[in-house]
């Protein structure tokens, strides 16, 4: 598994946390874990193969636990943590953020508040005129939001 594969893994994690309304200070190290992976110069796997969890304390921003899902990720291709938070609430919350309109925040109030996880789901919510209800979103933001998702 290369460093960009497991960085983004952990920046996928790291939203998803975001959108639920996790600790923000988990949040953030996952972000930053991922940021330093992404770039870091020699292959995490190799690491992980060679020296284990505790060859990987030495890259900035990986601690224990940090370092024990990555151990994890290369050798199983996922790790539990990740596999836990999927079931709980599906990847597909991030389609989301992959429309026009719905930033980070705005995809945490629909996931909170109305349950959608899914760009089935907004497109439905969106279609019942459910976006009027949204704290945040305005005339246009919905304008762009429909638009995004063929609606108008």
């Amino acid at each position: 598994m290369r460093n960009e594969e497991i960085a983004r893994r952990f920046q996928r994690l790291a939203l998803i946390m975001e959108i639920r309304g996790d600790d923000h200070f988990r949040t953030r190290a996952y972000r930053n874990a991922a940021e330093v992976i992404e770039t870091w110069p020699r292959p995490l796997a190799d690491v992980a193969r060679a020296e284990g969890a505790k060859g990987l304390l030495a890259i900035p921003s990986v601690g224990k636990a940090i370092s024990s899902k990555i151990v994890e990720l290369c050798e199983r291709g996922t790790f539990e943590a990740y596999e836990k938070l999927i079931a709980e609430t599906p990847e597909t919350v991030l389609d989301l953020l992959d429309v026009s309109g719905v930033g980070i925040k705005t995809a945490a109030t629909l996931h909170r508040q109305f349950k959608i996880s899914s760009r089935d789901d907004l497109k439905k919510f969106v279609a019942g005129g459910g976006l009027d209800m949204v704290d945040g979103v305005g005339e246009k933001t919905a304008e762009r939001i429909a638009a995004s998702l063929n609606l108008k």
